[in-house]
């Protein structure tokens, strides 16, 4: 029989695993590789004209979260001295200890070098490369520098999380053409309002770790006035896309009705004063660009 002290020390070993299981988790950065799913499959059968081959779609998704988590990774390791400032980021795992920075930045990389290979060899090579280029754009041009340096850092710093639409359709066609453009162009406009309204929140945290976030930078005023001109930017662009990629009036309908909202919620933001409406805005952006996607899948699945 067991004694009761080892009982205790293989709870403990388990315990010890699985909260060490987690912390790699959160480095993976979980809420990115959300956006992945949300817009890579959609993007894959817009680009088909309807459900691409099963093994196409897992193997395309597997490649998109090998790189979106390295680069989550390895951000973690070169935010390492911000976010042991700021209250937001203080529980990550390394400033917390429970993982060192070697050991995030060992991690980051080996998952970009096996999206990188498994792309490859699984999908095609140009999904391997803006696979790879995005990790890149994401790690070393915004984390190590444009975050740091400029207040433009968040409109910049979108082309990475605006590739993964663009890998799906490429994943598929093999090129990336005007339709898989305006896919990119689509999160990358979305992309700004979307986290001003949560940075809006968080100014004081940017302030102490001096970062130059627009609210930081330019204040409340003008970062409320842009997040209303890119909101009403990604609207018209989802307007244009249905037209362009001849899509039904499902897709328009829903694109029109999510962009008007999206407009609404922001020009709110921009007339009341202070933070109160941020919350409501970053909530409904993030409804609004899966609701908008799941419709162009259902609108070419079922109206197609």
């Amino acid at each position: 029989m067991h004694s009761e002290a080892e009982f205790g020390a293989r709870r403990a070993a388990g315990r010890t695993l699985g909260a060490l299981a987690r912390d790699y988790f959160t480095l993976t950065k979980p809420s990115i590789i959300l956006l992945l799913l949300i817009t890579t499959v959609p993007a894959m059968v817009l680009a088909k004209g309807g459900w691409p081959s099963t093994w196409l779609v897992i193997a395309t998704l597997i490649g998109g979260m090998l790189a979106a988590g390295g680069a989550g990774a390895v951000n973690m390791y070169i935010d390492r001295d911000i976010d042991a400032i700021m209250q937001r980021t203080r529980s990550r795992p390394i400033p917390r200890g429970s993982i060192t920075p070697y050991q995030a930045l060992g991690f980051g990389i080996a998952q970009a070098v096996a999206a990188g290979v498994w792309l490859t060899i699984t999908v095609n090579l140009l999904s391997a490369a803006l696979a790879i280029a995005a990790f890149l754009f994401y790690t070393l041009v915004y984390s190590a520098y444009l975050k740091r340096t400029t207040v433009h850092n968040t409109v910049l710093g979108g082309a990475a999380g605006a590739m993964p639409p663009l890998i799906g359709w490429t994943a598929v066609t093999g090129t990336i053409g005007l339709e898989g453009g305006l896919l990119f162009l689509i999160v990358f406009y979305w992309q700004p309002p979307h986290f001003w309204a949560l940075a809006l929140g968080l100014a004081d945290d940017y302030r102490a770790a001096n970062i130059p976030m627009m609210p930081v930078v330019l204040g409340e005023h003008e970062t409320k006035r842009q997040i209303v001109l890119y909101s009403i930017m990604t609207a018209a662009l989802t307007l244009i896309f249905g037209v362009v990629a001849a899509l039904g009036l499902l897709y328009l309908a829903v694109a029109a009705a999510g962009g008007a909202g999206f407009v609404w919620f922001a020009i709110r933001l921009y007339r009341v004063p202070g933070i109160g409406g941020t919350r409501a805005m970053f909530r409904y952006s993030t409804s609004y660009l899966a609701l908008l996607f799941a419709a162009m899948v259902a609108d070419r699945l079922l109206l197609g």
